[in-house]
Order: C-alpha cells, then structure tokens, then sequence
C-alpha cells in the first residue's frame, strides 16, 4: 500500500507529453525568431537590424508570459482549467501556421504586409500561450497535497517534458527553418501543437476529475460533444479578437496608443488585485485594502504623467526614489509579517518573483544576444560541415534531460535527511550560479573585443550548462512552490502572477542591451551583478520568508 501511495498518478505523464509538445512548438519558433528577421530579404528574412530584432524578440516573449494572468482568470471563474488548456493549445496552432504563412507567401507579398502578417501569427500565440501555460501546470499541482514529498519531484518530471520538447524543438524546426525553408521550420512548430491537442484527448480520463468546468458531475471525467462545440468557438473568437485589436492598433497615434497602455496595465494591477484581496479578505475587510490599492496606482499615475515627476529636480527625484524604496520594503516585511497565513505567503511569493526577473533577465538572452552570439562570432564549423546557430539552444534542455532525474532524486534524499534546503535557498543558488554563467560569457565577449572574429562554441556550451544548474534550482521550485503557498481559490491566478515575473524578464532580456548601449555599460557585466546581488538579498531575508510560508517547506 505505501509502495503504491509514493508513485506518481497516470496523468502526470499525459500532462508531461502534453506540455513536451507545446514546448517543441514554441522553443522550435523561438530558434528562429531572431534569425528570421535578421536574415537579408533575399534570403527569405526580413533584414532587420540587431537592436530592432530584438525589441520585437522582447515585445512578444515579455507578452508571452503576461497573458497566463488572463488565462488563469478565466480557467477559475468560467471555463476550468482543462477547456482552457485546449483552447489555447488549438490557438497557438494557428499562430504557428501565420509565421510559416509569412515566410512561405514571400514571393507574392510585399515585405511590410509579410511583416504584419508575422507579427499577427505572434499576437495569436501570445495570447493562446495566455490560456495554455498557467493552466496545464497547475492541474499538476492538483494531484499533490502541499506538503507531499513528491511535488517538487513531480514538477522535476513536469520539467524534463519541457525540455525534452525544447531539444526537439531547435533540432527539428529550427534545422529545417535555417537550412531548407523558414516556413518549414514555423509549420513543423505548429504541427507540434496540434499533436499536443490530440495527446491530450486521447489521454484525457487519466486526469479523473481534475480541471474541469465548474459545477461539473462527480461521474464526468472526459469533456463532452458541448464543452468542445465552445472550445472550437472560444478559439476562433480569440483569433478574430487579436485580429481586430492590432488592426485597430495600426491605425491608432502613438500618443493614443500609449495612453491605452497605460491604462491597460494600471487596469491589469487593479483588477489583478481585486481577485487576490476579495480570495483572501472577508465580505467586511476587503474593500479598504483594495482601495488603498486604487489609490496608490491613481497617485502614481498622477505624479508620473501629470507633470509632477518632470519638474522635480534630479536630486529631488533620488531622494523621492530612496523614499519609494524605503516604503516598499517597509510594506513588504509587513506583509511577510501578517498573522493571516494566505498574506504573509502571498508575500513570499512577490519577493521572489521580483528576483526571478533578475533571472530570466539573463537566462533569456539564449534566444537573443547568444543566438546572434552563435550565429556571428561562435566557430560553428566541424569537418566542413557547419552546425546551425539554432542547435545551440538545444544544450539547456540536453542539460535538464541529464540533470533534472538527479535533482529530483536529491531533493527527495534530503528531504529523508531532513536537510533540503528551503526554497528560499534554492533560489538564492539559482541566482549564483546565474552570476557565474555571465562571468564566463563575459571573458568571451572580450575574447571577441579583442580581435577574435570567431571563438571556440565551448564558451556558449559551458555558459548554458551552469545556466542549466540555476534555472532547476529555481524554475521547477518556483512552480511548485505556488501551488503550495497560493490560497486554493486564486491558484490560477497566482500562477499567472507568477508567469509575469517571466514576462518582465524576457522583457527586459530583449532591451537590455539597447538600454545599457546609452549608458555605455557592458551587457553581461551588468547581469553578472545584478544577479549576484539578487542572491545575496535573498540570502539575508531567508529567515524572515522561511517563517511567512507558515509551516509550508
């Protein structure tokens, strides 16, 4: 009976092919993503500059992770989390075959049509990649009681499919993109979705009752002839949706266009907060806490955009940004402080996701600096023959293929030991051996400075494999340290929080290097420390998030 309680229920495996086949799709896509636009017109591309590529690269990976807090809310309220799941992986299909669209009508549009074709295909999988991501790992979670030894080893498995989907990814599409048709390479990602969906189907009553539609019957566990009737239109109303927002978008001023984004995401954070605060409070302590929320997104709004903030001198506005700190930090020991269990975690959950930008804010610069890095200034060539830029990518994921059984068996070794680190640590070493990777790219970076044109690919091998080390001390964690600490009702939703620490990540992987050009600051030195102190940091506060989780390792 105990032997039988210890493994892992049938459905972890359908959801690790499920998720493993998405993931083809989307790491297959972004292998090429940089090098498509990139490459001259003659060639297929679009011949896009560097910089340009780029902050395209960070628009659409920083949305990517952005739109999960959507997915999540509807998953919760209205749809379950499984029809989500399918709608999102039936969207991001189309997508797929929109980027392929774009590179296989080359010869009959005009660039610029092509290039607002593209860049549909990638509105459409931003927000598909919104309904799918947070859901499919969440109904993991859901198997596992919070405190069961076997949830970090679970997400551990979760994570190889990952990543066995991010080797195949590069390795087939991205070979057929860069070596025979880019079209090829977006169509075979797009395939890869669709064999998703179908996977799912056909596995679906291994997952028993979890993830569906709200009010569901206790006796049903596969979706029915309706519930798909409202996936097919659920999916085609999105496309058109996307369709009719970035036309609409085209035509807008820039001034009117940001206006909206403003209002968009002090509208995001409003709402965000409002689920969060009504989850958590009673009927009778809601509303002054949620207020209080509108009234510093308004005052910020106000100083920021009603002038204020521009008349100040520079000195005024260090020591206004020194207050800010100040306040910020005083809030959130507070909130790490709180007796109600459900606040003090959520805040554990916030301070750590502020780290985990530091992170991705790095690790993500494989799709973009390394990716031009690789294809530019890597000797690629071995016995006459040169291996594609793309196939790079496909370390990280050999990496977590080899290391990620090893973790997940150490973690469950200790935890008999009663010496697993805390998640607190995880992360911390996660960001370390982050600082470590940038060091070493850095010395490349020189190597190349200094008048070698090409360098030995060992330097990218070695960079992604330490990489590799920190991302399984804090990815898998991260995503099993939600499921446990968020409160049961707001799960999705907090999960898509936490999908957008991501998002500023990979935000911040695209622009970094345009930003730091003003100031005249290296790239890689810079990640190095911000990562490095991001560390230390957590390292210090550790003891105080250690008691916020309340009794949760």
């Amino acid at each position: 009976m105990e032997n039988t309680k210890q493994k892992h229920p049938k459905a972890l495996y359908t959801l690790f092919a499920t998720e493993m086949w998405e993931r083809f799709s989307y790491y297959g896509m972004r292998a090429l993503f940089t090098l498509y636009l990139t490459a001259e017109l003659i060639n297929g591309g679009f011949g896009l500059s560097d910089d340009d590529a780029l902050k395209l690269y960070a628009v659409f990976t920083g949305l990517v992770y952005l739109t999960p807090i959507l997915g999540g809310w509807v998953a919760d309220k209205f749809l379950g989390k499984r029809k989500t799941v399918y709608i999102g992986g039936l969207v991001m299909a189309f997508g797929q075959f929109l980027l392929a669209a774009s590179s296989f009508l080359s010869g009959s549009l005009e660039p610029s049509t092509r290039l607002a074709l593209f860049n549909f295909g990638l509105g459409v999988l931003i927000i598909g990649n919104g309904f799918f991501k947070p859901n499919i790992s969440t109904i993991v979670g859901d198997f596992y009681d919070d405190n069961d030894p076997r949830k970090d080893s679970a997400f551990n498995i979760f994570y190889m499919g990952i990543n066995l989907g991010a080797i195949m990814g590069p390795f087939i599409a991205g070979a057929l993109g860069e070596k025979v048709h880019w079209g090829l390479g977006f169509l075979a990602a797009g395939i890869g979705m669709i064999l998703s969906v179908i996977w799912l189907n056909w596995r679906e009553n291994t997952l028993e009752d979890k993830g569906l539609p709200p009010n569901s019957p206790k006796d049903k566990l596969v979706l029915d002839k309706k519930d798909w009737m409202e996936i097919i239109m659920y999916s085609i109303a999105l496309i058109v949706a996307t369709f009719v927002v970035m036309r609409i978008w085209h035509i807008l001023s820039d001034k009117a266009t940001s206006i909206i984004t403003i209002a968009g995401f002090s509208a995001m954070v409003i709402g965000l907060g409002y689920v969060i605060i009504r989850g958590i409070e009673s009927d009778n302590t809601w509303k002054p806490k949620f207020f209080g929320l509108v009234g510093v997104v308004l005052a910020f709004l106000i100083i920021k955009y009603g002038g204020i903030w521009d008349s100040l001198s520079e000195q005024m506005k260090k020591y206004a940004l020194i207050a800010i700190a100040v306040i910020t930090l005083i809030l959130v020991i507070m909130l790490l402080r709180a007796k109600n269990a459900d606040w003090s975690r959520m805040g554990v959950i916030l301070v750590l996701a502020f780290f985990n930008v530091a992170f991705w804010a790095g690790f993500e610069q494989a799709g973009g600096t390394f990716n031009i890095f690789a294809k530019k200034f890597t000797d690629r060539t071995f016995f006459g023959w040169e291996m594609p830029a793309s196939w790079f990518q496909n370390i990280n994921p050999i990496a977590i293929l080899i290391l990620a059984p090893i973790f997940s068996v150490v973690w469950l070794k200790l935890d008999k030991m009663k010496l697993n680190p805390r998640t607190s640590i995880k992360f911390a070493l996660g960001l370390f051996f982050g600082a470590l990777a940038f060091f070493i790219m850095t010395q490349a970076q020189h190597l190349v400075d200094a008048g070698n044109t090409k360098v030995s690919p060992m330097w990218l091998f070695i960079v992604y494999v330490i990489l590799t080390l920190g991302e399984l001390m804090l990815s898998p964690i991260g995503l099993s340290m939600i499921t446990k600490l968020a409160n049961p009702k707001l799960v999705s939703v907090v999960m898509g929080l936490w999908m957008a620490s991501f998002a500023a990540g990979n935000f911040m992987a695209g622009m970094l290097k345009s930003i730091l050009k003003t100031y005249d600051f290296p790239l890689y030195p810079f990640i190095m420390w911000v990562m490095l102190g991001s560390g230390l940091i957590i390292v210090l506060l550790s003891p105080l998030l250690n008691k916020a989780m309340k009794g949760i390792h």
